[in-house]
């Protein structure tokens, strides 16, 4: 055993010796890994770059030559065509003059001045083709502008035109030079398309592009079979530490722990999870058998103990539960399952893996626990508790269903037959059997039995998931003497209930003379409103027949009290003529106010809404009955926030103040007080006054606002009217969308409340006559605090 551990301890130390000389270089090496990897296709592509550059540049170096000798020659052909026609022009016979100027053409240019596609064209003083090389008869007869375009410059300025770019027929680009001739000739031209002049070097472009694009390819397969072998081995690598970490992370998720024991050097290798198993700190290193022998139990035996006993008794696994120390002092449950490897070899080793069975143990600790509670509980209940297996055998049963059933307690054996223990003990007698609340598959069922002592059990059986089915019997005597009880109440409420039947249907037939009832009252009530309206024109009639005498009397009255055609001689006739105009001037008024109340209640009175002051309203009213209230020593105070402004009907808002101010100056006793308010609210205006006059009674309040209802008490005596000014002022405000309250105290005095809306829903529309129009007399009114 020594030498084993002494080779090896020296393995290790030259392992060790050769990963601190390799680790270095190789960290370095990934260190600068991804750094190469990402500058190779940088440092291609701007080799790529560079070669395509200085190609492209030679290339349009070749080009520009390539223009220039284009040119060149151009110029140098046009001046030798030029120079042979100048030559041969006088010696062509007139007759037969172009085909003689062609001949001469064709015999005077050499072959190589057409090369590479040039054209010769011969042009007569008119711009006219007559002569062409090579000979394109097509174009002869032609004007030159039409062959050639943008050739004007050319055949303008010829020589000193030099080169310029032109255009030919079919659309293709070219260069053309011209020179002037004398004679019948005008100029001879010479044209050389630019595709026949490139030509050359666009071979040599395709070319320089096809070694380009086959380096460039060549380039890219390498670098695509660097990266490829480069992804290859990352892939490896991260199959590599994916693998490691799913192997580890499964042992961790599963609660286990890897052991590889070598029991040669009594050293163990655990793997990351098993260190997590007991809290400890994961190391790389191996532990020594007394480090993981220093953490099992105690009381769990000892781990050289177990390999004694697997050699001792040649099984090579062993399946084995022990308890070992956390680093926290806790300990934790472990199951583990190893195998002896190599049993007879020089280096045995003892592999498997450690489950964490904690939980395990601490609930099968908990399902002791609760199947002691759970028997406990059972028993302690008041009803008779018994279940059977899936075979019908006893699980187990409480005293009170041995007691209900009779059955001997040498016969409860759990495991016995359900036959047997039934048959031993006394059958109750089956009663009544009741639908279970459970559904019928699941061979729930429920009944009522009778005992021979004359008790009631209510038995409920139920189905459990592994087949069997447990029984609960309840003792229902009470509630069964109580059933009793109910039916019979149930039949003195049968007979009740026959009793109501007949009072109901007394009930309906008062109900049906109850409608035909209001049916007449309705009836009555179309004709009392029809009579009410009959009355309503009447007066508004009648008033306005009364008006005509009474205006002749106060009139004829007021001529002789101011004595206007002389003395009426006796002093009484002054003062019966006083008597007639103030009788004539009360009787109009209450004549007007009947007037008024008419054409209110028959729909006949039209509003004329427009934009008012409120303010300056207030003022013309106060000083109308400013008079009658200085003779009586009141004092009439405005208080207005600020003027104030809404649409309403001047006429009827003037009319209301006057009808308020004219009854508190008429209640209000001399030396008392009468205050003008008006506000402005959220879309309304509220107007009040209050006086310090004799107030109302509480229970005359309501009658306030009706027509012709007045308040009767020593001090209204000796006041006469109409009793139609508040019916008007709360009819007027009506229409105007607002509402009037009064509030009184008696003794102390009334506070009488305007609301009208600054723009009301009629504003702006007159009401349509037979309208009509609904009052709520009294509906607002209320007592003072």
């Amino acid at each position: 055993m020594p030498v084993f551990t002494m080779l090896f301890d020296r393995r290790q130390a030259l392992k060790g010796h050769a990963r601190l000389l390799a680790k270095p270089a190789y960290e370095n090496l990934l260190r600068f890994e991804t750094l190469l990897r990402r500058l190779i296709p940088i440092l291609i592509v701007l080799f790529l770059a560079f070669v395509a550059l200085a190609r492209g540049v030679e290339l349009l170096d070749q080009r520009a030559e390539r223009e220039t000798q284009t040119r060149d020659a151009l110029v140098m052909t046009t001046s030798l065509a030029a120079g042979a026609l100048r030559r041969v022009e006088p010696g062509l016979p007139d007759d037969g003059f172009a085909m003689a100027l062609q001949n001469a053409l064709a015999d005077a240019v050499p072959r190589a001045a057409t090369a590479e596609g040039r054209l010769i064209y011969v042009l007569d003083p008119a711009g006219t083709v007559i002569a062409t090389a090579p000979r394109s008869t097509a174009d002869e007869g032609r004007y030159f502008a039409e062959v050639v375009g943008r050739s004007h410059p050319l055949i303008i300025f010829g020589e000193r035109a030099g080169v310029l770019d032109v255009t030919l027929d079919n659309g293709e680009p070219a260069f053309g030079a011209a020179a002037a001739l004398d004679g019948r000739l005008g100029a001879v031209v010479v044209v050389a398309p630019l595709a026949a002049a490139y030509a050359e070097w666009r071979g040599t472009v395709t070319l320089n592009v096809t070694i380009f694009v086959g380096t460039s390819g060549i380039l890219l397969i390498i670098l695509y079979g660097y990266f490829a072998q480069s992804a290859r081995a990352n892939q490896a690598d991260r199959i590599y530490a994916e693998t490691h970490e799913r192997f580890d992370t499964a042992l961790k998720r599963g609660r286990c722990g890897l052991i590889d024991w070598d029991l040669a050097h009594g050293r163990m290798f655990w793997s990351k999870s098993m260190f997590d198993l007991i809290g400890v700190p994961a190391r790389d290193g191996l532990l020594s058998f007394g480090e993981a022998n220093a953490l099992v139990h105690p009381d769990d035996g000892d781990l050289m103990n177990l390999v004694e006993a697997l050699y001792d008794s040649g099984e090579t696994t062993v399946d084995r539960m022990f308890r070992m120390r956390k680093e926290d002092g806790g300990w934790v449950w472990l199951r583990a399952r190893v195998e002896l490897v190599g049993r007879d070899g020089p280096e045995p080793h003892l592999i498997g893996i450690a489950v964490d069975v904690t939980e395990q143990m601490r609930l099968a600790e908990s399902s002791r626990t609760a199947d002691i509670r759970l028997r406990d509980a059972i028993e302690t209940i008041n009803e008779a508790f018994v279940l059977w297996d899936a075979d019908n055998r006893l699980v187990m049963c409480n005293t009170k269903y041995q007691q209900l059933h009779g059955i001997p307690g040498e016969a409860l054996v759990p495991g016995r037959p359900y036959a047997e223990i039934v048959g031993a003990g006394r059958q109750p007698i089956v009663r009544m059997q009741t639908p279970a609340e459970a559904r019928p598959e699941d061979g729930a069922k429920s009944l009522e039995a009778q005992l021979e002592d004359g008790r009631w059990l209510q038995i409920s059986e139920r189905r459990t998931k592994d087949g069997g089915f447990v029984s609960v019997g309840t003792d229902i005597t009470a509630l069964k003497r109580h059933e009793e009880k109910l039916i019979e109440g149930e039949r003195r409420l049968m007979a009740t209930i026959a009793d109501l039947r007949q009072s109901r249907q007394k009930l309906e037939s008062q109900a049906q003379e109850m409608v035909e009832l209001a049916e007449k009252y309705s009836e009555e009530k179309n004709r009392a409103e029809a009579a009410n309206r009959s009355k309503s024109e009447f007066l508004a009639n009648i008033s306005h027949e009364l008006r005509t005498p009474l205006n002749a009397i106060i009139g004829f009255s007021e001529i002789m009290q101011s004595a206007m055609f002389g003395p009426l001689g006796s002093p009484r006739y002054a003062e019966y003529c006083r008597d007639i105009n103030a009788s004539g001037t009360f009787l109009l008024n209450v004549i007007n106010d009947i007037l008024d109340m008419a054409r209110i209640e028959a729909g006949r009175l039209q509003l004329e809404p427009e934009e008012i002051g409120l303010d300056a309203l207030i003022e013309e009213s106060t000083r109308v009955t400013a008079e009658e209230a200085k003779k009586r020593g009141i004092t009439v105070a405005t208080e207005v926030e600020e003027p104030i402004r809404l649409v309403a009907d001047r006429r009827a808002v003037k009319q209301m103040l006057l009808n308020i101010l004219s009854n508190a100056v008429k209640f209000t006793p001399e030396g008392g007080r009468i205050a003008v308010r008006a506000r402005k609210l959220r879309g309304a205006v509220s107007l009040s006054i209050e006086d310090t006059g004799i107030g109302i009674p509480r229970e005359a309040l309501a009658k306030l606002g009706r027509p012709f209802e007045q308040v009767q008490n020593q001090f209204t005596k000796s006041h006469s009217g109409s009793g139609l000014g508040l019916a008007i002022t709360r009819s007027l405000a009506e229409l105007h969308g607002g509402a009037m309250r009064i509030r009184s105290i008696e003794g102390k005095g009334t506070i009488v409340s305007i609301r009208l809306p600054e723009r009301p829903p009629l504003a702006g529309a007159a009401h349509a006559p037979g309208a009509g129009v609904s009052l709520r007399i009294g509906a607002s009114a209320e007592p003072c605090r």
